[in-house]
């Protein structure tokens, strides 16, 4: 396997992972507080490692709390980058609107000195009269995510495509009930492709490969088998370039660092079987801009450090 020490911005690993960690750290299991999630995510930008960084994930109703947090931390430079923000849906869509375009317009009156945005919307949804009813609602020119339940989502999901909106996946929790099989992972990408219906996921990714972890950070924490972030992503590629449901769910459950390589061109999974399967930076670019963009996780430290531990970056 070979890795350059200093990535470039074509190298497959930067195309793979740049943006990829949605930062949630007000969420279970590490549901810190405000304060403490704010300068976290200030710290993390700063960091070498602020190139995966994605946006803070922020309860639309806690906006303004945000704001009195963040307020003495953000970029103050004339054309630095905001602080992107997705807001998580309360049961009042209209007051979360609202929230929204305060926060936005509050923050836009000093844009040029120091900037936050909000130009994200999660919604949950279990029905397609609550995706209808989130399509007259909220207007098109904001990014909407609708979170299905992944035992309905092959029926919902051409719902969500006939509105042009997104679509989100829970990939575990902090129980063992609430990690879904890998058929369903596996249909839910595979609709998704199908329809060109771009996805984000949340929960239970905080390892790059899938094992059995503690699910929560108590220290009588029960352990059980977990997905892995590069397993989810890798199968949305091996997917996209026409893969298999059964070749996508052996990728997903994959567990082996040793099956995996990178270098310049390529992820290659299995490198040393007679049947590698290669996935180039073309087809990871496109999956992350049109398949899968992001992650949500309570942790960014996690992710980053076990991927780096197996030298992908």
């Amino acid at each position: 396997m070979s890795v350059r020490a200093a990535l470039v911005t074509d190298h497959a690993s930067r195309i793979l992972l740049e943006g990829l960690v949605d930062y949630a750290g007000l969420y279970p299991p590490a549901s810190v507080s405000m304060a403490t999630a704010v300068r976290h995510y200030a710290h993390y930008r700063a960091s070498g490692s602020g190139w995966m960084l994605g946006r803070f994930i922020c309860p639309a109703n806690a906006l303004e709390e945000f704001s009195t947090h963040a307020d003495p931390l953000l970029p103050r430079d004339a054309g630095a980058i905001p602080w992107r923000l997705a807001a998580v849906a309360s049961a009042d869509i209209a007051a979360d609107l609202a929230a929204m375009t305060a926060f936005n317009a509050r923050h836009r009156v000093c844009f040029e000195e120091c900037g936050a945005l909000v130009d994200v919307y999660e919604v949950r949804v279990a029905s397609t009269e609550d995706i209808a009813r989130v399509d007259v609602l909220v207007p098109t020119t904001l990014t909407t995510y609708l979170e299905l339940p992944l035992d309905r989502a092959v029926a919902l999901l051409p719902h969500v495509a006939a509105t042009g909106r997104r679509a989100k996946m829970r990939t575990g929790g902090v129980t063992s009930e609430a990690f879904p099989q890998a058929a369903a992972i596996v249909a839910f990408l595979t609709q998704c492709i199908d329809l060109n219906v771009t996805a984000k996921a949340t929960a239970g990714l905080h390892h790059p490969l899938g094992g059995r972890y503690p699910l929560t950070y108590a220290a009588d924490a029960p352990i059980d088998s977990m997905y892995g972030y590069l397993n989810v992503f890798l199968c949305a590629a091996l997917l996209a370039a026409g893969g298999t449901s059964t070749d996508a769910q052996r990728l997903l459950l994959e567990t082996n660092p040793a099956q995996l390589a990178i270098d310049d061109v390529a992820v290659t999974w299995r490198a040393e079987m007679q049947r590698a399967v290669s996935l180039d930076r073309a087809l990871l670019q496109r999956v992350r801009e049109h398949v899968l963009v992001s992650f949500g996780s309570c942790s960014f430290t996690e992710p980053v450090d076990a991927v780096r531990t197996m030298g992908w970056i």
